[in-house]
């Protein structure tokens, strides 16, 4: 099968066509072909080699969201058959490819009004906005949100979660993105190019950090005692965390099938929505335009790329 690999750490040019084996199915696993799939920040940060531990051998399939058809399924699945339109967050990567086996309790079947490429935007982000705000945040009804990055694609997705769930949600991203912000459902948009958040709001009930640093820090001073701040990117400082009486934490996101259950129902209701900044091909050079675009970190939701 056609992949798009890479053999060692370094720039976007170590993205490269290969051919390779087509996984083989496990009993408890379905065969996928790939119909489309996404570009996580976390991509360009394991072929950078900033995350050696998540790659265990060269070459490498990068890739952690899949949006396909299925081919074959194990002797122990019954839930899905050939034909069927999944999709899913596997656990390891190996999407930039024709086909991926991933584990068949962690999939969940694309809604009739979705594409491949919509669905292929989902999984990783959507599920890692849900537990960020639900799971470790403990957003409800009423509460305050402040989500850092909202046109990002975890962004995207935490914004009209928090909706979903009845929260009042503050966002921070550039002039340029106000309108699709508001689109999405937020309440208070922060230009962070001419506004200071921490000198604005107060009283949050959830802080979503998708950026770290100062960001991170500044972010303990809207919170109210009581409150989450919950981290993508680092661990948060437990000595501000005590003086402003609340928790603060950092997470990476586990896949989970029941989860992506429930997104797919949000996104058939409409009430989740797939922002695509750009599509790709599966190619050499699709790949490195579209890691270039990812590590500009000025992403407007995802970059899909469809695999013919």
């Amino acid at each position: 099968m056609k992949a798009i690999v890479i053999e060692k750490f370094g720039g976007a040019e170590q993205l490269k066509e290969k051919e390779m084996p087509k996984p083989a199915c496990g009993v408890n696993q379905v065969l996928i072909r790939i119909h489309a799939t996404s570009v996580n920040p976390v991509d360009f940060k394991v072929r950078q080699g900033h995350m050696k531990e998540a790659a265990d051998s060269f070459p490498l399939i990068l890739g952690g969201d899949v949006a396909g058809t299925v081919t074959d399924a194990g002797s122990n699945v019954a839930r899905f058959r050939a034909g069927d339109r999944i999709f899913a967050r596997p656990r390891h990567f190996g999407t930039y490819a024709e086909y991926v086996a991933v584990d068949a309790d962690i999939i969940a079947r694309i809604p009739e009004k979705l594409s491949f490429e919509e669905a292929a935007a989902i999984p990783l982000a959507a599920m890692t906005a849900w537990q960020a705000l639900v799971d470790h945040g403990r957003l409800a009804k009423g509460q305050k949100v402040l989500i850092h990055a909202g046109a990002g694609g975890v962004g995207t997705f935490a914004i009209q979660i928090a909706k979903y769930l009845g929260a009042e949600v503050a966002s921070t991203a550039s002039e340029s993105n106000e309108e699709l912000l508001r689109s999405l459902g937020v309440d208070h948009f922060i230009n962070y190019k001419k506004e200071d958040f921490s000198e604005i709001l107060s009283g949050y009930d959830v802080v979503l950090d998708t950026m770290g640093g100062d960001i991170q820090r500044d972010s303990f001073k809207v919170l109210k005692a009581g409150g989450h701040l919950v981290s993508l990117v680092g661990q948060p400082d437990k000595t501000l965390a005590k003086e402003a009486g609340v928790t603060a934490n950092v997470f990476m996101m586990e896949p989970k099938g029941d989860q992506l259950d429930q997104l797919a129902e949000l996104a058939a209701e409409g009430k989740l929505r797939p922002i695509i900044d750009e599509t790709y091909p599966l190619s050499e050079q699709g790949l490195r335009e579209a890691h270039e675009k990812s590590e500009t970190h000025h992403t407007r939701g995802k970059l899909v790329i469809r695999v013919e």
